[in-house]
């Protein structure tokens, strides 16, 4: 079994994500074999809530140019699950 803190890498920090908040919807960066079931299990682990629902996407990184060389590249493939737990549960992200 992977180690919860394998599969869950960081949250997403930006105003869409901050939005779903106030309804118990949390973004997280997932790694990118992780499966929902795995997903559930280690977000009730590691923040002791109630998940009801998983939703994961994967998103493909962006084209980049090198200003030098002007070679292509990209910056890395991601996969986001977007959860929601139960009601009165809450992740504090950012403890002090």
């Amino acid at each position: 079994m992977k180690d919860p803190r394998d599969i869950i890498i960081r949250p997403v920090v930006s105003e869409k994500s901050y939005a779903l908040i106030e309804s118990n919807v949390y973004t997280f960066i997932v790694h990118p074999d992780a499966a929902k079931p795995e997903i559930r299990s280690a977000i009730e682990e590691i923040f002791d809530v109630k998940v009801t629902s998983v939703n994961t996407l994967n998103r493909k990184g962006k084209t980049t140019r090198n200003r030098r060389t002007g070679k292509a590249g990209s910056r890395p493939d991601r996969k986001r699950a977007i959860v929601t737990v139960a009601e009165g549960d809450s992740i504090d992200i950012f403890k002090d």
